[in-house]
């Protein structure tokens, strides 16, 4: 018993001798710190259309690893939150890669403060092809609602039926619910005649689709029918016939139509005035938003009301105004959401400028919506015919814009609408007069475009 006493005391002595020759070597002038032992990097698993899980051989004593992700072999540059990630287990998920694309991690071990070579370099490419069942409606499904600007007269044709039920689970009539499309004339009684026909159209479309309606928008000073601008009555009369309208949208719709855009582009671009010279400014005065949104809520107050605004996303001027007005329609419980309308370019804003904006608003206690997608190739004019070059950074910055919405609170999310279905479709050839442009998902053909498959890796 006294001789395996012995004997095992021996062996802890050798030992401690042995790992503290190995921690240290000292003579008289100088002294030699050992080199960590770097860990053997193991082939990727679980490698999918945007991610890959990276892993490696445990190092005795280490108390962490350092992670490199690359698209270049030789480590030049790196993966965005991928240079030198720490981590304290062997592996890591590595996540928002871009499809068919080759990439390559190496890892080094940390023991006693001290930092190993780096490991081998094991390369890994992502899938190329997102599965052939997979749509935008079925990857969002239950996160939240994907969106497209429609109109009644394209629901009739097969062809843009087909994408609409196949791909989205919402729609947004880009005109046909705009008051000048409804509001046709005001009779002898001063009772306002409507034609519905369009809106009930598109109302019988989602219903046989089972699709979501999100209705644009009750007040917007670029859709104000004659019968209103020419309207001689007094100011209380004007309103009077507002409530009228919205009274009449809402009776007519309710529990068809969940969510409105209340009023649309109220705040001026001018930093130093709150509102928009509006007809609605003028007849109604500067609480004409407060008294749409009250009329709205009394209406139904079971619909989802929203603000929407454009340049929300790098305007913080702009931003700062609406989201005061916000808070002052919170404090009387009369909005629900707030639309940023993402009319954006392919190389503006930045990526940090949309977080920015978003943080800003999911903030607030409102419901999110990244209404009105388009993204701009050519707003310099330097294009006659779409590149590659540009149609890969479109998809870059539709995948951006994704990311960031579905990194949201779920409880905040409530969708993303393109607005637009096919390139030629587009408001913005028009609108500028011509000049080509090709901000959406599709092209003329139907067929996805790059910035589709972006959309899909966003998620």
């Amino acid at each position: 018993m006294k001789i395996e006493k012995v004997c095992n005391k021996v062996f802890y002595a050798l030992f401690f001798i042995a790992i503290t020759t190995f921690v240290s070597c000292s003579s008289d002038d100088n002294t030699t710190s050992f080199s960590a032992v770097p860990p053997v990097a193991q082939d990727a698993s679980e490698i999918d259309f945007t991610s890959f899980r990276a892993s490696w051989s445990n190092v005795f004593l280490a108390s962490g690893y350092e992670l490199d992700v690359s698209t270049d072999p030789n480590f030049g540059s790196f993966l965005q939150g991928y240079e030198s990630l720490a981590v304290n287990q062997l592996f890591q998920s590595v996540t928002g890669l871009s499809l068919n694309t080759e990439y390559y991690y190496r890892v080094r071990a940390i023991v006693n403060g001290v930092t190993s070579e780096n490991s081998n370099t094991i390369s890994v490419e992502t899938n190329e092809e997102f599965p052939d069942d997979i749509t935008l409606k079925s990857a969002t499904e239950g996160n939240f609602f994907v969106g497209v600007a429609v109109s009644e007269a394209r629901t009739n044709i097969a062809a843009y039926d087909e994408v609409y039920t196949r791909e989205f689970s919402s729609i947004t009539a880009e005109n046909d619910m705009k008051m000048e499309s409804i509001f046709t004339g005001i009779d002898g009684s001063g009772n306002i005649i409507f034609d519905w026909s369009r809106i009930d159209g598109l109302i019988d479309y989602a219903e046989a689709n089972n699709l979501n309606v999100h209705g644009h928008t009750l007040i917007w000073h670029r859709s104000i029918p004659q019968a209103l601008e020419d309207f001689t009555g007094t100011d209380q009369e004007f309103e009077d016939l507002i409530q009228q309208y919205i009274n009449a949208v809402f009776t007519r719709y309710q529990g068809k139509i969940n969510s409105w855009d209340v009023v649309n582009e109220a705040i001026d671009d001018d930093a130093g005035t709150q509102w928009r010279n509006t007809l609605f400014l003028q007849r109604m005065g500067d609480n004409y938003v407060e008294k749409c949104f009250a009329f709205a809520r009394a209406a139904d107050p079971n619909v989802k009301l929203f603000y929407n605004d454009y340049n929300m996303t790098f305007d913080g001027i702009k931003r700062g105004k609406v989201l005061d007005m916000v808070d002052d329609l919170l404090a009387s419980d009369l909005i629900d959401g707030v639309g940023y309308q993402m009319h954006i370019d392919y190389n503006f804003p930045s990526r940090e400028q949309i977080q920015e904006a978003t943080d800003e608003l999911v903030a607030k206690d409102v419901i999110v919506h990244f209404a009105e997608l388009d993204v701009k190739l050519n707003a310099a004019n330097d294009l006659t015919d779409l590149t590659d070059e540009r149609a890969e950074a479109q998809r870059q910055k539709v995948r951006e814009v994704v990311e960031i919405f579905n990194a949201i609170p779920q409880n905040k999310k409530y969708a993303i609408t393109v607005w637009g279905l096919k390139d030629d479709d587009t408001w913005l050839i028009p609108e500028n007069n011509g000049r080509p442009e090709w901000p959406l998902l599709f092209d003329e053909s139907f067929e996805k475009k790059p910035a589709y498959l972006g959309f899909l890796e966003g998620l």
